[in-house]
């Protein structure tokens, strides 16, 4: 008996067991610098065009949009050491910012312990290996409601992109309004946000035609070769500067083409635990019971389709790229990135399919990469959304109907 338990002791305390609960000890050591360059195009990508969506998703869940920012850095930290997906990075998304508007009003405090518990539920569901259960979910749940939310987000986005006003929340009011407010439409919202949607289709198919450069091609033929295909490959990144760049130079000079988000608050906030009480603006004390109480069913909603997202995005990469994910290591690493998510006021945050796939523009890109065990654009695309809330003077204004039309 005591040698099974000096046995059993002596595998927790192993090198393998400590290589499965952080898996950066298993791939960092493998990495090589050739797959840096794609891994940094990747991040540097993923990071910049994920500031507007980040705005976006905060004000989907009814939120001030600065915690859109701080919701979209930690995870990408957190989830290079504990992931098992080379491809996956975690922050806001488009579903889970709509489930917390139906479950907290608009109230950040409501929605920072909201994300404690369910990274709490999370993490207890993986030190239990409950990661099979989520096998037993049925599919056509899962993409019924997701179709539902992408349509719910996709039309609200209208009215931004036209920069309609008072167009009041709720799909069929949603609906009818912006029809009705068409002719109050901004023109110079309207221009740029539609411009910024064909540059978006146009460069990827520009890059599918391209042929590739034979070799008794001039160099300048090469060169324009590859500032095309860095053009396409980085085309959301320099979509969000140029637009952002254009709608701050109109706007700086006393003209306002453009309606654009404001300014918000500078630097990171300060890293203190959640509120497990509230006080109301008539003065009425709000407990933690009566706050878990009104979540209700949104303790068992939120974590597992945020699972369910993040999962199923890691196993698609998986499948598609040749290697393995642990769904109790996935629950595990998401568990924890919304249980540290709350020291800097973070939303829920878990993986989500367009983020993902921006990072992979083809499979020219895939090639490249693919047999990398780890990516760590997860690291490099946090950066510069801590450098924003720190200088937010870098990024003066990004144009509001572009932020808004970011979405997955």
């Amino acid at each position: 008996m005591l040698r099974c338990v000096r046995e059993r002791l002596a595998s927790c305390c192993s090198y393998s067991t400590l290589q499965r609960w952080l898996p950066i000890l298993t791939w960092l050591p493998r990495y090589r610098m050739s797959w840096l360059q794609m891994d940094l195009i990747a991040g540097l990508t993923v990071g910049l065009t994920t500031v507007p969506q980040a705005l976006a998703y905060a004000e989907v869940a009814g939120l001030p949009v600065q915690y859109g920012l701080y919701s979209a850095f930690m995870g990408g930290f957190i989830y290079t050491m504990l992931g098992t997906s080379k491809d996956v990075t975690l922050g806001p998304t488009a579903i889970m910012s709509l489930l917390c508007a139906s479950y907290v009003g608009g109230d950040p405090v409501r929605a920072v312990l909201l994300t404690l518990l369910c990274g709490a539920i999370q993490t207890t569901m993986a030190l239990l290996r409950l990661g099979f259960l989520l096998d037993f979910i049925s599919y056509p749940v899962i993409k019924g409601f997701t179709c539902a939310a992408a349509v719910t987000i996709g039309f609200g986005q209208v009215k931004n992109i036209l920069g309609l006003k008072d167009v009041p929340q709720g799909f069929f009011m949603e609906f009818y309004y912006t029809f009705y407010k068409i002719p109050e439409a901004r023109v110079g919202d309207s221009i740029l946000g539609l411009a910024c949607l064909i540059v978006l289709l146009m460069l990827p198919w520009m890059k599918r035609t391209l042929n590739p450069p034979l070799e008794h091609d001039t160099i300048l033929v090469r060169l324009a070769h590859c500032l095309i295909w860095g053009t396409a490959t980085m085309r959301n990144a320099l979509v969000v500067v140029a637009a952002s760049f254009v709608a701050y130079t109109q706007n700086g000079f006393g003209s306002p083409v453009f309606t654009v988000t404001g300014k918000t608050p500078q630097g990171l906030p300060s890293f203190t635990p959640p509120h497990f009480s509230e006080t109301t603006a008539n003065g009425t004390d709000i407990s933690f019971t009566q706050m878990v109480q009104g979540f209700g069913g949104g303790l068992a909603v939120i974590p597992l389709m945020g699972l369910l997202e993040s999962i199923a995005i890691a196993k698609a990469f998986a499948s598609q790229n040749n290697y393995r994910i642990d769904a109790n290591q996935e629950l595990f690493a998401i568990g924890l990135t919304n249980i540290n998510g709350i020291l800097c006021l973070s939303l829920s945050g878990h993986g989500e399919l367009w983020t993902d796939c921006s990072k992979l523009p083809d499979r020219s890109v895939y090639s490249s990469w693919r047999h990398s065990h780890w990516c760590d654009s997860a690291v490099v695309s946090g950066l510069p959304h801590a450098s924003i809330l720190l200088h937010p003077k870098s990024l003066p204004g990004s144009s509001h109907h572009l932020c808004c039309g970011s979405y997955g």
